[in-house]
Protein backbone atom coordinates (compact mmCIF):
# COMPACT_ATOMS: atom_id res chain seq x y z
CA UNK A 1 0.00 0.00 0.00
CA UNK A 2 2.76 2.25 0.90
CA UNK A 3 4.52 1.76 -2.21
CA UNK A 4 1.73 2.23 -4.64
CA UNK A 5 1.02 5.65 -2.75
CA UNK A 6 4.91 6.26 -3.05
CA UNK A 7 4.34 6.11 -6.86
CA UNK A 8 1.31 7.61 -7.29
CA UNK A 9 2.53 10.56 -5.27
CA UNK A 10 4.31 12.64 -7.27
CA UNK A 11 1.96 12.33 -10.65
CA UNK A 12 -0.63 13.64 -8.52
CA UNK A 13 1.59 16.31 -7.25
CA UNK A 14 2.81 17.24 -10.84
CA UNK A 15 -1.61 16.83 -11.90
CA UNK A 16 -2.38 18.82 -8.64
CA UNK A 17 -1.90 22.73 -10.56
CA UNK A 18 -4.06 21.15 -13.30
CA UNK A 19 -6.61 19.93 -11.36
CA UNK A 20 -7.30 22.42 -9.52
CA UNK A 21 -7.38 25.33 -12.38
CA UNK A 22 -10.37 22.75 -14.08
CA UNK A 23 -11.80 23.04 -10.25
CA UNK A 24 -12.18 26.27 -10.12
CA UNK A 25 -13.39 26.99 -13.65
CA UNK A 26 -16.21 24.12 -12.85
CA UNK A 27 -17.24 26.01 -10.01
CA UNK A 28 -18.05 29.44 -12.28
CA UNK A 29 -19.50 27.50 -14.82
CA UNK A 30 -22.06 26.23 -12.76
CA UNK A 31 -23.56 29.17 -12.10
CA UNK A 32 -26.16 28.94 -15.27
CA UNK A 33 -26.34 32.98 -15.05
CA UNK A 34 -22.36 33.33 -15.16
CA UNK A 35 -22.00 30.71 -17.96
CA UNK A 36 -23.05 32.51 -20.67
CA UNK A 37 -20.22 34.98 -20.04
CA UNK A 38 -17.63 33.50 -18.39
CA UNK A 39 -16.45 30.56 -21.08
CA UNK A 40 -15.90 33.22 -24.02
CA UNK A 41 -12.99 34.04 -25.86
CA UNK A 42 -13.54 37.36 -24.86
CA UNK A 43 -13.36 36.74 -20.75
CA UNK A 44 -10.78 34.60 -21.23
CA UNK A 45 -8.61 37.30 -22.83
CA UNK A 46 -9.46 39.63 -19.49
CA UNK A 47 -8.14 36.85 -17.83
CA UNK A 48 -4.69 36.55 -19.41
CA UNK A 49 -4.15 39.59 -18.36
CA UNK A 50 -4.87 39.89 -15.36
CA UNK A 51 -2.82 37.01 -14.86
CA UNK A 52 0.51 38.95 -16.72
CA UNK A 53 1.11 40.98 -13.09
CA UNK A 54 0.91 38.03 -10.75
CA UNK A 55 2.47 35.27 -13.54
CA UNK A 56 5.47 37.76 -13.60
CA UNK A 57 6.11 37.79 -10.41
CA UNK A 58 5.96 34.13 -9.23
CA UNK A 59 8.51 33.63 -12.06
CA UNK A 60 10.78 35.59 -9.69
CA UNK A 61 9.64 34.12 -6.54
CA UNK A 62 9.76 30.23 -7.53
CA UNK A 63 13.47 30.53 -7.34
CA UNK A 64 13.41 32.40 -3.92
CA UNK A 65 11.15 29.80 -2.55
CA UNK A 66 12.79 26.89 -4.21
CA UNK A 67 16.45 28.40 -2.89
CA UNK A 68 14.48 28.16 0.80
CA UNK A 69 13.79 32.17 1.28
CA UNK A 70 10.46 33.85 0.48
CA UNK A 71 9.92 38.02 0.02
CA UNK A 72 7.33 39.83 1.39
CA UNK A 73 8.40 43.07 -0.49
CA UNK A 74 7.16 42.03 -4.10
CA UNK A 75 3.55 44.25 -4.01
CA UNK A 76 5.54 47.36 -2.72
CA UNK A 77 8.49 46.78 -4.84
CA UNK A 78 5.53 46.87 -7.85
CA UNK A 79 4.13 49.69 -6.55
CA UNK A 80 7.89 51.61 -6.19
CA UNK A 81 9.20 50.77 -9.80
CA UNK A 82 5.56 51.49 -11.51
CA UNK A 83 5.89 55.31 -9.83
CA UNK A 84 9.69 55.19 -10.36
CA UNK A 85 8.84 54.23 -14.70
CA UNK A 86 6.00 57.35 -14.40
CA UNK A 87 8.25 59.74 -13.03
CA UNK A 88 11.26 59.24 -15.63
CA UNK A 89 8.34 59.37 -18.39
CA UNK A 90 6.71 62.86 -16.48
CA UNK A 91 10.56 63.98 -16.74
CA UNK A 92 10.65 63.16 -20.88
CA UNK A 93 12.52 59.97 -20.73
CA UNK A 94 12.20 58.15 -23.70
CA UNK A 95 9.76 54.97 -23.21
CA UNK A 96 12.67 52.55 -23.74
CA UNK A 97 14.99 53.77 -21.20
CA UNK A 98 12.48 54.33 -18.89
CA UNK A 99 11.00 50.64 -19.18
CA UNK A 100 14.84 49.72 -18.96
CA UNK A 101 15.34 51.87 -15.81
CA UNK A 102 11.87 50.79 -14.24
CA UNK A 103 13.40 47.00 -14.79
CA UNK A 104 16.59 47.86 -12.77
CA UNK A 105 14.88 49.76 -10.23
CA UNK A 106 12.98 46.23 -9.03
CA UNK A 107 16.73 44.49 -9.55
CA UNK A 108 18.72 47.19 -7.04
CA UNK A 109 16.23 46.29 -4.43
CA UNK A 110 16.37 42.42 -5.02
CA UNK A 111 20.23 43.53 -4.69
CA UNK A 112 19.70 45.42 -1.37
CA UNK A 113 17.86 42.11 -0.23
CA UNK A 114 20.07 39.59 -1.65
CA UNK A 115 22.86 41.24 0.16
CA UNK A 116 21.02 41.81 3.51
CA UNK A 117 20.23 38.33 3.90
CA UNK A 118 23.33 36.58 2.45
CA UNK A 119 25.59 39.26 3.70
CA UNK A 120 24.57 39.56 7.11
CA UNK A 121 22.47 36.11 7.47
CA UNK A 122 19.29 37.78 8.02
CA UNK A 123 15.98 35.85 8.09
CA UNK A 124 14.60 36.75 4.60
CA UNK A 125 11.18 37.01 6.00
CA UNK A 126 12.50 39.80 8.17
CA UNK A 127 14.36 41.69 5.88
CA UNK A 128 11.45 41.51 2.72
CA UNK A 129 9.27 42.38 5.36
CA UNK A 130 11.20 45.20 6.52
CA UNK A 131 11.56 45.85 2.81
CA UNK A 132 8.22 46.28 2.35
CA UNK A 133 7.79 49.23 4.11
CA UNK A 134 10.51 51.17 3.12
CA UNK A 135 9.88 50.63 -0.54
CA UNK A 136 6.07 51.42 -0.24
CA UNK A 137 7.18 54.37 1.64
CA UNK A 138 9.70 55.69 -1.30
CA UNK A 139 6.53 55.37 -3.51
CA UNK A 140 5.16 57.83 -1.72
CA UNK A 141 7.26 59.99 -0.72
CA UNK A 142 8.72 59.39 -4.58
CA UNK A 143 5.19 60.33 -5.89
CA UNK A 144 3.73 63.19 -3.28
CA UNK A 145 1.87 60.44 -2.35
CA UNK A 146 -0.92 60.90 -5.18
CA UNK A 147 -1.07 58.80 -8.89
CA UNK A 148 1.51 60.03 -11.24
CA UNK A 149 0.18 60.69 -14.79
CA UNK A 150 2.65 60.65 -17.28
CA UNK A 151 1.97 61.26 -21.03
CA UNK A 152 0.77 58.56 -23.45
CA UNK A 153 3.48 56.22 -24.60
CA UNK A 154 4.91 52.76 -26.52
CA UNK A 155 4.61 51.30 -22.96
CA UNK A 156 0.71 52.08 -22.72
CA UNK A 157 0.72 49.78 -25.33
CA UNK A 158 2.23 46.32 -23.56
CA UNK A 159 -1.02 45.50 -21.49
CA UNK A 160 -3.51 47.16 -23.69
CA UNK A 161 -6.67 45.78 -24.37
CA UNK A 162 -7.55 45.79 -28.50
CA UNK A 163 -10.58 44.22 -29.98
CA UNK A 164 -11.76 43.02 -26.57
CA UNK A 165 -14.88 41.16 -28.05
CA UNK A 166 -12.38 38.70 -29.38
CA UNK A 167 -9.66 36.48 -28.00
CA UNK A 168 -6.97 37.22 -30.34
CA UNK A 169 -5.51 39.61 -31.05
CA UNK A 170 -3.55 39.12 -27.16
CA UNK A 171 -2.04 41.87 -25.69
CA UNK A 172 2.39 41.89 -26.01
CA UNK A 173 2.42 41.68 -22.22
CA UNK A 174 0.57 38.57 -22.62
CA UNK A 175 2.95 36.94 -25.02
CA UNK A 176 6.01 38.50 -22.91
CA UNK A 177 5.14 36.38 -19.71
CA UNK A 178 4.98 33.31 -21.88
CA UNK A 179 8.12 33.79 -23.16
CA UNK A 180 9.61 34.55 -20.05
CA UNK A 181 7.87 31.49 -18.51
CA UNK A 182 9.95 29.21 -21.20
CA UNK A 183 13.31 31.10 -20.68
CA UNK A 184 13.06 30.20 -17.05
CA UNK A 185 12.04 26.99 -17.20
CA UNK A 186 15.04 26.66 -19.53
CA UNK A 187 17.16 28.44 -16.58
CA UNK A 188 15.60 25.92 -13.90
CA UNK A 189 16.26 22.74 -15.69
CA UNK A 190 19.21 22.81 -17.99
CA UNK A 191 21.62 25.88 -16.17
CA UNK A 192 24.12 24.94 -14.21
CA UNK A 193 22.37 28.12 -12.15
CA UNK A 194 18.91 26.56 -11.79
CA UNK A 195 20.96 23.61 -10.40
CA UNK A 196 22.21 25.84 -7.37
CA UNK A 197 19.05 26.95 -6.52
CA UNK A 198 17.53 23.62 -6.05
CA UNK A 199 20.70 22.22 -4.00
CA UNK A 200 20.52 25.31 -1.92
CA UNK A 201 17.09 24.79 -0.87
CA UNK A 202 17.27 20.92 -0.88
CA UNK A 203 20.24 20.82 1.87
CA UNK A 204 21.95 24.33 2.34
CA UNK A 205 24.81 22.91 4.29
CA UNK A 206 25.28 20.11 1.58
CA UNK A 207 25.50 22.85 -1.21
CA UNK A 208 27.96 24.50 0.41
CA UNK A 209 30.65 21.65 1.07
CA UNK A 210 29.71 20.34 -2.59
CA UNK A 211 31.80 23.87 -3.54
CA UNK A 212 28.37 26.07 -4.22
CA UNK A 213 29.08 29.32 -3.03
CA UNK A 214 25.71 29.63 -1.34
CA UNK A 215 26.30 33.60 -0.52
CA UNK A 216 26.53 34.60 -3.75
CA UNK A 217 23.71 32.71 -5.26
CA UNK A 218 21.66 33.89 -2.56
CA UNK A 219 22.46 37.54 -4.01
CA UNK A 220 21.94 36.85 -7.24
CA UNK A 221 18.35 34.50 -6.84
CA UNK A 222 17.08 37.62 -5.26
CA UNK A 223 18.31 40.05 -8.22
CA UNK A 224 17.02 38.45 -10.77
CA UNK A 225 14.24 37.98 -8.95
CA UNK A 226 13.85 41.63 -8.39
CA UNK A 227 14.63 42.23 -11.95
CA UNK A 228 11.34 40.44 -12.59
CA UNK A 229 9.38 42.32 -10.07
CA UNK A 230 10.56 45.53 -11.74
CA UNK A 231 9.24 43.78 -15.17
CA UNK A 232 5.67 43.03 -13.41
CA UNK A 233 6.24 46.83 -12.19
CA UNK A 234 6.33 47.90 -15.88
CA UNK A 235 3.28 46.02 -16.36
CA UNK A 236 1.43 47.66 -13.61
CA UNK A 237 2.39 51.09 -14.52
CA UNK A 238 1.24 50.07 -18.92
CA UNK A 239 -2.08 48.84 -17.39
CA UNK A 240 -2.86 51.48 -15.27
CA UNK A 241 -0.97 53.72 -18.09
CA UNK A 242 -0.46 55.61 -14.24
CA UNK A 243 2.10 55.19 -11.06
CA UNK A 244 0.13 54.83 -8.04
CA UNK A 245 1.89 54.34 -4.91
CA UNK A 246 -0.87 52.61 -3.25
CA UNK A 247 -1.27 49.84 -6.22
CA UNK A 248 -0.42 46.14 -5.91
CA UNK A 249 -1.06 45.84 -2.18
CA UNK A 250 -1.25 42.08 -0.40
CA UNK A 251 0.41 41.06 -4.35
CA UNK A 252 2.82 39.32 -2.54
CA UNK A 253 0.13 36.83 -1.19
CA UNK A 254 -1.44 35.84 -4.74
CA UNK A 255 2.23 35.45 -6.03
CA UNK A 256 3.05 33.51 -3.03
CA UNK A 257 0.02 31.44 -3.30
CA UNK A 258 0.24 30.67 -7.08
CA UNK A 259 3.90 29.26 -6.34
CA UNK A 260 3.10 26.97 -3.56
CA UNK A 261 -0.31 26.48 -5.31
CA UNK A 262 2.08 25.24 -8.46
CA UNK A 263 3.86 22.83 -6.77
CA UNK A 264 6.39 24.88 -5.04
CA UNK A 265 7.23 23.96 -0.84
CA UNK A 266 7.76 26.37 1.48
CA UNK A 267 10.75 24.15 3.09
CA UNK A 268 12.31 24.90 -0.27
CA UNK A 269 13.97 22.13 -3.01
CA UNK A 270 10.72 21.75 -4.74
CA UNK A 271 9.24 23.70 -7.36
CA UNK A 272 8.73 24.90 -10.74
CA UNK A 273 7.69 27.49 -13.53
CA UNK A 274 4.91 25.71 -15.49
CA UNK A 275 3.13 24.77 -11.69
CA UNK A 276 3.69 28.50 -10.41
CA UNK A 277 2.26 29.88 -13.88
CA UNK A 278 -1.03 27.32 -13.95
CA UNK A 279 -1.33 28.72 -10.01
CA UNK A 280 -0.95 32.61 -11.30
CA UNK A 281 -3.53 31.46 -13.51
CA UNK A 282 -5.86 29.78 -10.97
CA UNK A 283 -5.37 33.58 -8.66
CA UNK A 284 -6.76 35.54 -11.74
CA UNK A 285 -9.72 33.07 -12.62
CA UNK A 286 -10.79 33.23 -8.81
CA UNK A 287 -10.97 36.89 -8.97
CA UNK A 288 -12.45 37.11 -12.41
CA UNK A 289 -14.78 34.66 -11.41
CA UNK A 290 -15.92 36.19 -8.51
CA UNK A 291 -16.27 39.24 -10.07
CA UNK A 292 -18.49 38.00 -12.55
CA UNK A 293 -20.62 36.42 -9.49
CA UNK A 294 -21.28 39.46 -8.18
CA UNK A 295 -19.37 38.49 -4.75
CA UNK A 296 -18.70 42.01 -2.46
CA UNK A 297 -14.98 42.86 -2.04
CA UNK A 298 -14.79 41.64 1.36
CA UNK A 299 -16.19 37.97 0.30
CA UNK A 300 -13.41 37.83 -2.38
CA UNK A 301 -10.68 38.51 0.33
CA UNK A 302 -12.05 35.97 2.55
CA UNK A 303 -12.19 33.49 -0.96
CA UNK A 304 -8.23 34.30 -1.18
CA UNK A 305 -7.42 34.23 2.29
CA UNK A 306 -8.88 30.98 2.25
CA UNK A 307 -7.18 29.51 -1.15
CA UNK A 308 -3.83 30.22 0.89
CA UNK A 309 -4.29 28.59 3.73
CA UNK A 310 -5.37 26.14 1.86
CA UNK A 311 -2.01 26.63 -0.44
CA UNK A 312 -0.47 25.92 3.17
CA UNK A 313 -1.88 22.95 3.42
CA UNK A 314 -1.50 21.20 0.34
CA UNK A 315 2.40 21.92 0.79
CA UNK A 316 2.39 20.24 4.21
CA UNK A 317 0.69 17.05 2.64
CA UNK A 318 3.15 17.11 0.06
CA UNK A 319 5.80 16.94 2.75
CA UNK A 320 3.99 14.10 4.56
CA UNK A 321 4.02 12.09 1.18
CA UNK A 322 7.73 12.65 0.58
CA UNK A 323 8.50 11.54 4.18
CA UNK A 324 6.32 8.49 3.51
Amino acid sequence: MKSKFWKTGPLLTALGPFLGLVLVIGIFCANPEVRPYFLTGANFKIILIQTVIVAIGALGMTMIIISGGIDLSVGSTVALTSVAGATLLMKSCSPLAAAALTVLAGGAVGLINGTMIAGFRMMPFIVTLGMMGVARGAAKWLSNSQTVNPPETAINKIMALVEPEKFFPLPDGVWLAIGLAVFMSFVMRRTVFGRYIFAIGSNETAARHCGVRVQLQKVLIYSVAGLLFGLAGLMQLSRLTQGDPTVANGLELDIIAAVVIGGASLSGGTGGILGSMIGALIMAVLRNGSNQTGLPTYMQEILIGAVIILAVGLDKLRKRQRAA
